[in-house]
C-alpha cells in the first residue's frame, strides 16, 4: 500500500533527517516537505547528520509549496493532532484505526488494498497543523501518552506512527526469527513421539515415574514439549540426556 509522510513547514534541519531515518528503519521512503523553513534543507548538513544514512530516503524527497501539490495520488488523510478540532475528523488511536483501514471497515475506505494510498500530516514544531488542514483529513490521530506531558517531538512521533502502521502491514521478522527460519527445522510428530519414548524409560530407569502408576505425567510432557515447538537439533540434544541418565543408572545398579 502506498504510503507518504507529510511535514508541514518544518522549521528543523535535523527533524527532517531524523524523519528519514525513522521512515527509513519501518520501511518506507515517500517524503514530502511543505514549505519548509530552510529551501535546502535537504542537503543541509544537520540534515543529513541525523538522517544517519538514510540518504535514499532524503534523495527521493519533494519539496512543494503547497499541501495540495503533496497530496496526489493520495485517498485516505491522518492528521496528527494532540488537540481534537471542534467539526473536525473523528480522533482515534493509532493501533485500532490502522486495524480498520486494513480490515477495509465501511467508517475507512472501501477500495481494495492496491487501490490504497494513505498520508500522514505532520505540522510545525512551533504551531502544529493548521485547523484547515486537519479539517480535510479522514483522521486525527492522536498517540496515547502522559496526561501530564504528552509533547512529542516531531520525529518521535513519525517514528510511533511508522512503528505502528508497519506493524498493521505484518511488520518485519526479527534478524534471530530469521536465523531460525532459514538454519533449522522444527521436530516432527514422530521425532517428538521417540523421544517421549526415550524419556519414559530414563524416567522409569531413575524412578521417578511408575510404569504401573503413570497418571498424567507423559501426557503432560507431550504437551510441554508441544508448546516448545523443539526443533530437530534441540531433540537430538533431549535425547542425548535420556541416553546419559540411562548409563548412569544403570552404573548405580
Amino acid at each position: 500500500m502506498q504510503t507518504r509522510f507529510i511535514l508541514i513547514e518544518t522549521s528543523h534541519a535535523g527533524n527532517v533527517g531524523a524523519t528519514a531515518r525513522a521512515m527509513k528503519v519501518m520501511g518506507f521512503d515517500d517524503l514530502v516537505l511543505v514549505n519548509p523553513r530552510w529551501s535546502n534543507v535537504l542537503r543541509r548538513e544537520e540534515t543529513i547528520q541525523r538522517a544517519s544514512g538514510a540518504l535514499d530516503v532524503l534523495n527521493n524527497a519533494r519539496i512543494v509549496e503547497s499541501l495540495d501539490d503533496a497530496l496526489e495520488g493520495i485517498t485516505h488523510l491522518c492528521a496528527t493532532a494532540m488537540t481534537p478540532r471542534d467539526f473536525g475528523p473523528p480522533t482515534v488511536e493509532p493501533r485500532g484505526h490502522f486495524a480498520a483501514l486494513l480490515l477495509n471497515d465501511p467508517s475507512a475506505l472501501q477500495q481494495d488494498h492496491s487501490q490504497k494510498s494513505v498520508a500522514f500530516l505532520f505540522g510545525s514544531e512551533r504551531h502544529g497543523m493548521r485547523n484547515e488542514d486537519v479539517y480535510r483529513c479522514h483522521a486525527c490521530i492522536r498517540i496515547p501518552t502522559n496526561p501530564q506531558f504528552g509533547s512529542l517531538n516531531l520525529a518521535s512521533a513519525v517514528q510511533v506512527l511508522a512503528y505502528e502502521w508497519r506493524l498493521a502491514l505484518g511488520g518485519f521478522a526479527t534478524s534471530e526469527q530469521g536465523v531460525v527460519e532459514t538454519t533449522t527445522k522444527l521436530a516432527d510428530a514422530q521425532q517428538i513421539a521417540g523421544l517421549l519414548s526415550h524419556w519414559q524409560e530414563a524416567l522409569t530407569a531413575i524412578d521417578f515415574l511408575d510404569p504401573d502408576s503413570p497418571k498424567k505425567l507423559m501426557p503432560r510432557l507431550n504437551q510441554l514439549l508441544n508448546r516448545a515447538g523443539l526443533t530437530q537439533e534441540e531433540v537430538h540434544i533431549l535425547r542425548g540426556i535420556a541416553k546419559a541418565t540411562l548409563q548412569a543408572a544403570a552404573v548405580k545398579r
